[in-house]
């Protein structure tokens, strides 16, 4: 007997603390697909799921994992997907899986800009309760220079939103992404920024060139200057340093040399003291030998 299969194309990702989600492909690939430090989904077109395909795979999963209380669509943002086809999708979960408590998915800024803040209040009705952004930085001369098309200003602008409307969210830090000499200011805009937010968790991942991306080109050409290993947790340490808010903050990431967990403001003391610690201790060829063998995130 043939066993059904899944819907799955592409790159599929999640974040670590969806280890036990029920996966759902509603799109594959990204819809900007520009940012140059990027490699995630290299070679992969953004497409929507006809929504027949995302009924079969609810079938499915009805069928062997009847109980699921946790679903996280994959694909780089589906939050892109127009408010009626979130509804769409947010009605068959509750068709097929009566006892999901939850779902969630990622989503670039851009994609919260077409949505009222009733819109998403309705969405969190049919129970999306978090979104995780790939924010990376506040800096505003960095997200030009990196193309990702948007300002500091629309993250708070569109980030205030999901608060308005009661959806936690969870934002990405890219940490070194402003390349040499930028890492104190880019810290130190991006925690003013968040400040005036409410994210669940800030997870740090540090940046790490891979020859699919746009970035690596530019480094090879010689017109973008790495952050050096040594800057990147003296900016680490910058930003937390800055951070007024409770919020969780998850650099376990495997491009963190450093590995570090905490909540602040209750670990922020901690932190900071393992972290002057390192930038103390650690040479950057030490640091440097360490980047260099992470062959894929």
């Amino acid at each position: 007997m043939e066993l059904p299969q899944l819907h799955f194309t592409g790159q599929v990702w999640r974040p670590p603390y969806e280890a036990s989600s029920q996966l759902l492909q509603v799109t594959s690939g990204c819809t900007w697909h520009r940012c140059k430090f990027c490699s995630l989904y290299h070679g992969t077109s953004f497409r929507m799921s006809p929504l027949s395909e995302v009924e079969k795979d609810l079938q499915v999963i009805r069928a062997w994992q009847p109980r699921a209380r946790r679903v996280y669509l994959t694909g780089a943002n589906p939050f892109a997907l127009s408010y009626d086809k979130l509804m769409d999708i947010a009605l068959l979960l509750r068709k097929y899986l009566p006892g999901m408590v939850s779902f969630g998915m990622f989503a670039r800024v851009t994609d919260i800009a077409p949505k009222s803040v009733e819109q998403l209040k309705a969405l969190r009705h049919l129970k999306l309760d978090s979104i995780n952004i790939g924010m990376e930085t506040a800096h505003d001369p960095t997200l030009e220079r990196m193309n990702k098309g948007y300002h500091a200003s629309d993250i708070v602008e569109q980030l205030s939103k999901l608060d308005e409307a009661g959806i936690r969210y969870n934002v990405v830090y890219l940490n070194g992404l402003g390349g040499k000499g930028t890492g104190t200011a880019s810290a130190t805009i991006t925690a003013n920024v968040l400040n005036q937010l409410h994210p669940c968790i800030v997870n740090v991942v540090s940046l790490t060139i891979f020859p699919e991306s746009q970035l690596y080109q530019e480094l090879k050409d010689g017109i973008y200057e790495e952050e050096p290993e040594v800057e990147r947790l003296i900016e680490l340490r910058t930003m937390l340093n800055n951070l007024t808010i409770k919020t969780n903050i998850l650099a376990h990431h495997v491009s963190n040399p450093i590995p570090i967990t905490g909540a602040l403001p209750h670990d922020k003391a901690a932190i900071i003291q393992r972290l002057d610690k390192a930038i103390a201790a650690l040479p950057e060829e030490e640091l440097k030998a360490y980047r260099n063998k992470v062959e894929h995130l």
